[in-house]
């Protein structure tokens, strides 16, 4: 399923959740830009100044973020497969 929305999906190295996410992702053959809030300090900055706090993942579509792996796969099932 095509999507008309704008996606970037900011993770930290390490993180289990993150890593649920992108496994999830990779199984189902969906791209995603991704930024790395632990090696990209442009990037924590955005998710805070947007989202308000540092908590990855976080799924921002058309600018809003989406919190939550499983929040997050749920869209994504729901909008892109």
């Amino acid at each position: 399923m095509a999507t008309d929305h704008e996606l970037a999906l900011y993770v930290m190295t390490g993180c289990p959740y993150c890593i649920k996410v992108k496994r999830f992702l990779a199984d189902n053959g969906v791209t995603i830009p991704e930024r790395n809030i632990s090696t990209d300090t442009e990037a924590e900055q955005a998710l805070i100044a947007i989202g308000g706090k540092r908590q990855v993942p976080c799924l921002f579509i058309d600018g809003a973020p989406l919190y939550e792996s499983g929040d997050i796969i749920a869209w994504i099932q729901k909008n892109l497969l």
